[in-house]
């Protein structure tokens, strides 16, 4: 089976035959794009970097605020390229890193304003897809994570406990009755589920909201990298530069999320880690009665090195998880290349929680990159003196995220001091990572303990691995 440079979403979208890059000089090409090329020289109030949710949500925001705001978004493929136009498709309330940070750091009542603001965010992108009219294969059917042996039904309980807290969440237990009569997952032994996710088509989300911000007189071009952002000097705003021209702005916007590891200086600011994808073909109505998966749940699980799957508006499951987590020296490729071994391994997880999918046929295969802080914590900021404004590190959650991001950034540029922009994460600074060799050892170091934790919990463990908390301390992520 051959891989494609983009996704099954943006091939919906694009066609089988997008994803190769503009050759030298040209505009876009059909099958990837139809925008033109930055051509010289030019101004903005506002430059964006990076045509992703985040981009286009802080252009979308900003015209709908301040029609006459002089906006222009440069990217380096095709609006949607990266992770916008790769991921799981869960649009969800899941506030990245988990309240405790803002416990800690802002006390219950900011941790909670996160929480809310998260949860609002999910109805808001439903309300603008229907609002402007783009048809994004969405269903709110809520999100359903499974516990598969007693390991992990300890820290669904764990979990369900912390949940009753706090408002915006309403999560429900159930026990293996219920969660089977959502979902039918093989050995399932308890869920947790939550009304605030929807199901998406990411691919047409982004694309449509490009096609948006384009109506509401944004400047968007593509085929254009960004090889500098540069801070205001003496005698000049910020600025974006191009090969094909520079863009001045007052205030320019690194919206740039796994690939912000290719400008320079920020190398070790946000690890690109890798996550693969397959999707099947279209299932048959016995498959679906086996299944059930009526309500277009998304559906995820306890485990260490966990999946994530939705089931699709055209009748087949995506389902994901980690493939090579990642490269030496913060390499990637753009492209999403998945090697087979990936495949397989998404593949065999797929039939272990649906074992009537033993003949299933793998349709199509992506990887994608997410921007990973050191701390796991998103941040969204402006330095006023610098004209620098910056939003990412969502680790999973960005398809949500990106949504409240471009709110608040649109409004501390726009100086509207807001409920959002009191938001514990505004501002939010995180160390680097390591130095190579030591971020690659620990990554992937990592995710191999993650791995063993996993294996050791499916042979019966009936407790959290050592080695998974202390992959948690060590990383982190706790």
């Amino acid at each position: 089976m051959a891989h494609a440079s983009v996704s099954f979403w943006l091939s919906q979208v694009l066609g089988p035959g997008a994803g190769a890059p503009a050759s030298p000089g040209a505009g876009a090409e059909a099958g990837s794009a139809s925008r033109p090329s930055l051509d010289g020289d030019a101004t903005a109030d506002v430059c964006i970097v990076g045509a992703g949710f985040t981009g286009l949500w802080t252009a979308y925001y900003l015209k709908k605020a301040q029609p006459s705001l002089g906006v222009t978004v440069l990217e380096q493929r095709f609006a949607g390229y990266g992770a916008s136009g790769r991921n799981g498709g869960w649009l969800t309330n899941s506030v990245t890193g988990g309240r405790e940070q803002y416990v800690a750091s802002h006390g219950r009542a900011g941790a909670q304003a996160m929480q809310s603001a998260m949860t609002a965010s999910v109805h808001e992108v439903i309300r603008v897809a229907e609002a402007e009219g783009i048809d994004a294969d969405i269903a709110l059917g809520g999100e359903l994570n499974v516990a598969r042996n007693p390991a992990q039904l300890a820290r669904l309980h764990d979990w369900a406990e912390g949940e009753a807290g706090w408002t915006d969440v309403d999560a429900e237990l159930l026990d293996a009755g219920q969660a089977s009569a959502r979902i039918a997952v093989d050995g399932t032994l308890g869920g947790l589920w939550q009304p605030h996710c929807a199901r998406i088509q990411p691919a047409k989300l982004v694309r449509g909201l490009a096609s948006v911000v384009e109506r509401l007189g944004v400047e968007l071009h593509e085929n254009t990298t960004v090889a500098a952002i540069e801070p205001r000097a003496v005698g000049r705003p910020a600025r974006a530069v191009t090969a094909r021209g520079n863009v001045d702005a007052d205030v320019v916007v690194r919206a740039t999320e796994g690939f912000t590891a290719r400008l320079p200086g920020a190398h070790r600011a946000w690890v690109p880690l890798n996550s693969s994808l397959i999707v099947t073909e279209p299932l048959s109505d016995a498959q679906w009665d086996a299944i059930g998966w009526a309500n277009r749940d998304t559906l995820g699980d306890l485990a260490h090195v966990y999946m994530y799957a939705q089931r699709t508006a055209d009748g087949r499951i995506a389902f994901g998880g980690r493939g090579v987590p990642y490269h030496f020296g913060s390499r990637f490729d753009p492209d999403g290349g998945t090697p087979r071994v990936t495949v397989r391994s998404l593949r065999d997880l797929l039939v272990r929680f649906f074992p009537v999918l033993s003949g299933v046929r793998v349709a199509d295969a992506w990887s994608g990159v997410l921007g990973v802080p050191r701390d796991w914590a998103a941040t969204v900021g402006l330095a006023r003196a610098s004209g620098l404004a910056w939003a990412g590190g969502y680790v999973g959650t960005g398809v949500t995220a990106t949504n409240l991001a471009g709110r608040t950034l649109a409004d501390l540029v726009l100086e509207r001091y807001s409920e959002l922009t009191t938001l514990p994460w505004v501002g939010h600074r995180v160390r680097n990572w390591e130095i190579e060799p030591l971020r690659y050892i620990a990554v992937n170091g990592l995710y191999k303990a993650y791995g063993m934790a996993d294996r050791a919990e499916d042979r019966g463990r009936t407790s959290t691995s050592a080695i998974a908390r202390i992959a948690d301390w060590v990383s982190g992520h706790k």
